[in-house]
């Protein structure tokens, strides 16, 4: 069998894809990547314990597990291990992906933007808009992400996700979280272990959701582009029926 790297050895790989790794952490804060993915999102290689010992070794504080259409992953790594999870779901809506943080329940596929905001709030979650105005990601129309927004259902907007390289689209979502005060989070969108660290959002510590999106305005948003190619590798795949 091949030899375990050490988390050492992790750190030391981590750091060189990341340089900002080495940046010291501001006292009191934590890490925060806030859209990841596990094997139980079908379309990631990255199994729980990969996770564990990268997020180990990058440092994180916690890590917003977003699985697509499931929170199975996010459940039981949560369970298994000492790092803090936040429970998540990349939403496929009727027109684009949203995201919930702070989930209980699974959120059903197919649901319009509005009625799937609607039902991560009723679970107490927050709605976080993923990789916005990005054409070759699975992205809310304009349309669609100001109508909700309109509507006052969107928390959160990535301003930074590692997979997204359009600075343009970047420059849009920082200008409408300015203009519609809304919190700013960054993630890896990790579907590898090696992309744990390439974003996050350095903020005061905080208890729940409501002290998260409180906090978020003194956030400072870390990371850069990072969407190496998948390795294939073989890996039975979770049934991610809830």
């Amino acid at each position: 069998m091949p030899e375990v790297p050490s988390i050492f050895q992790l750190e030391l790989e981590l750091k060189a894809f990341h340089p900002h790794l080495s940046e010291p952490k501001a006292g009191n804060s934590f890490r925060v990547d806030c859209h990841s993915h596990t094997m139980y999102s079908g379309d990631s290689t990255t199994t729980l314990e990969e996770i564990e010992n990268y997020v180990l070794a990058s440092k994180l504080d916690v890590i917003c597990i977003t699985d697509h259409g499931t929170i199975k992953g996010a459940e039981k790594l949560r369970e298994s291990c000492d790092i803090k999870v936040i429970v998540g779901q990349e939403c496929k809506t009727s027109a684009g992906e949203v995201i919930g943080l702070f989930l209980k329940e699974r959120i059903p596929p197919g649901l319009s933007p509005m009625d799937c905001a609607v039902e991560i709030r009723n679970q107490g979650g927050l709605v976080s808009i993923p990789h916005p105005f990005d054409p070759m990601r699975h992205a809310l129309s304009d349309r669609e992400l100001y109508s909700l927004v309109a509507m006052e259902l969107v928390d959160v907007i990535e301003v930074l996700n590692s997979k997204s390289s359009l600075a343009s689209a970047r420059q849009k979502a920082y200008k409408v979280a300015s203009e519609f005060s809304l919190g700013r989070v960054s993630g890896s969108d990790a579907h590898v272990p090696q992309a744990f660290g390439a974003s996050y959002v350095e903020m005061p510590k905080f208890e729940n959701a409501q002290s998260f999106l409180e906090n978020l305005s003194q956030g400072r948003i870390v990371g850069h582009f990072f969407d190496p190619p998948r390795i294939w590798s073989p890996r039975v795949v979770p049934s991610t029926k809830n």
